[in-house]
């Protein structure tokens, strides 16, 4: 099918503001997608909707939908409406959950077939994709806690070097040039690299190996920022850089390892050779993509003991080259242990707002809000200032900010004033990835090496979900796969539509609350002292807690 263009402007196709919004942001998601014609929105299969006729069955629920009704999807169909009240959620969404024994890839396939489920990945299946700036600022953000930690702030004349150029790894080289570095992202799919390419969120693309050192070496000489896309496979790449003596000061990647078939193409071989063996021979190219997922981790070690730091950036990379053979898979960190969980401490995490109306000019008006209330944040407003010039409009005008507990809510509560007061010329949904503080349990990502060992205790984003739910948030989602596969992870999300109402502005002061506020008690819990410290200031009740 072709990607249908969401909604703009102030009129409305449904039946409030709330019921709106989330019909322009559902559609808005397809707008966005990798592959639209097939409901797939990023991360390899991760889905919008199940099928068309439950693309257009939803579609049509919320163009119906009271403002007193509750809306039901289970893995991308719509199931059920339900009378519910007016500050309940418009939309509740559950995909992708299986029982604990069931919960494989296997599985899942099996469901697929039968029309009976599919992957929505995060916010693909939750409808709060917005291109690749959603994860933009959280990966300009590990990479500048990378330099912070490592080379004194900045990643001028840093090199670094990463895989994988779709919906997600598609913000890595816009991202490490606005750090400051030299990106060399590479990339099996020639479409993906034109894709970045045309939005600007990549410089410049080479096939040549040689020719992608070349111009990264001659960056760093010069100090020039630079993203340069290499046509090629990272299983075949990687080990051969790694033997010319290569020296990138980071290495990371963000292809789709975590799905065997469906996202990661084997190494040794051509691309289009490749996907004709997916299809023909699906058992084959699974054991044949291991294999390469083991050499391209194998380099990516090899990287780490000539000094390079080295990170998994929460595709499963690495377990994925464990059960292929490679014993030293884990023996570097992932990025959230590595660089992010202080900041989860803090309730800080991808808060993203989207202007209903298309209009730039809206999230133009809004970042005057950012300089104003947070002044003191020189990463935020060093975000700002840089998203202002190099971020392209994609789908409905976004924007995508880390924000902390307290922070979160005094900004939506300015949003919503912002509305009311005529200043925006129409309302805004705000919303978040799912990665963030409260909202994951992912033992190879989010949750890695947790500090009391609760990786793996998948209660948090349950009670998260149950909690926004409680709190009146617009959509609520629960989700299990999300970035790193079935079986590995379960997560929630969340959307609250801020139409100017003064019923919306208590929403705000609860949803903007609980939902960061859940996570800085989880990591208190945990026995994080920041944590714990951000819980007393902000006057959150851990009733287990030391006072």
């Amino acid at each position: 099918m072709q990607s249908p263009r969401a909604p703009r402007g102030a009129s409305l196709t449904c039946k409030g503001w709330r019921q709106e919004g989330l019909y322009r942001l559902f559609q808005n998601n397809l707008e966005n997608a990798e592959r639209p014609q097939d409901l797939i929105v990023y991360g390899g299969t991760g889905k919008l909707a199940r099928d068309v006729r439950s693309f257009e069955g939803i579609r049509s629920a919320l163009a119906r939908l009271g403002d007193d009704e509750t809306l039901l999807v289970q893995s991308g169909k719509p199931v059920g409406v339900f009378r519910t009240h007016d500050l309940a959620p418009r939309v509740l969404v559950a995909n992708s959950n299986l029982v604990p024994a069931w919960a494989t890839w296997e599985h899942a396939r099996a469901l697929e077939a039968r029309g009976l489920w599919m992957y929505g990945q995060m916010t693909a299946g939750s409808w709060c994709y917005i291109g690749s700036q959603g994860i933009l600022q959280g990966t300009y953000e590990t990479f500048m806690a990378a330099a912070q930690r490592h080379f004194g702030g900045s990643l001028s004349a840093r090199i670094v070097l990463t895989g994988g150029l779709g919906g997600m790894g598609g913000a890595q080289p816009l991202a490490v040039k606005m750090a400051g570095g030299v990106c060399v992202a590479v990339e099996v799919d020639p479409s993906r690299i034109r894709r970045r390419l045309d939005s600007g969120y990549c410089d410049v693309m080479v096939e040549s190996p040689a020719e992608a050192v070349r111009l990264a070496e001659q960056a760093r000489q010069d100090r020039k920022p630079l993203s340069i896309a290499l046509l090629g496979n990272c299983a075949d790449v990687l080990p051969a850089f790694l033997a010319r003596g290569f020296r990138p000061d980071v290495v990371t990647d963000q292809t789709s390892a975590h799905d065997a078939l469906n996202g990661y193409v084997p190494g040794g071989m051509a691309y289009e050779d490749a996907l004709a063996l997916r299809a023909k021979e699906p058992a084959t190219y699974q054991r044949l993509a291991l294999a390469s997922m083991a050499r391209h981790c194998h380099a990516m070690v090899g990287f780490l003991g000539r000094g390079a730091i080295v990170f998994d950036y929460g595709n499963n990379l690495r377990g994925q080259a464990l059960a292929a053979g490679f014993a030293h898979a884990f023996a570097y960190p992932g990025f959230v242990q590595a660089y992010v969980r202080p900041m989860f401490c803090q309730g800080r995490g991808p808060f993203r707002w989207i202007a209903l109306s298309g209009d730039p000019d809206d999230i133009q008006k809004t970042h005057a809000v950012v300089r104003e209330l947070f002044p003191h944040d020189a990463i935020l407003q060093r975000w700002i200032d840089l998203a202002e010039r190099h971020v392209p409009v994609e789908g409905l005008p976004a924007r995508v900010c880390w924000l902390g507990l307290g922070e979160r809510e005094r900004f939506a509560a300015r949003i919503n004033d912002m509305v009311a007061r005529g200043e925006l010329s129409a309302p805004v949904a705000i919303t978040r990835d799912h990665l963030d503080t409260g909202s994951v349990a992912s033992p190879y990502r989010e949750t890695e090496g947790m500090a009391d060992g609760s990786d793996a205790i998948a209660d948090w984003p349950i009670l998260n979900a149950l909690l926004n739910t409680a709190a009146g948030a617009d959509l609520v989602a629960v989700h299990s796969g999300g970035g790193v596969g079935v079986g590995l992870s379960v997560h929630a999300g969340m959307i609250v539509v801020a139409d100017g109402s003064a019923r919306t502005a208590e929403r705000i002061g609860r949803v903007f609350v609980t939902d960061p506020g859940i996570g800085v008690l989880r990591h208190a819990d945990a026995g994080y002292p920041d944590a714990r410290r951000v819980a007393r200031e902000q006057g959150l009740k851990g009733p287990l807690q030391e006072p």
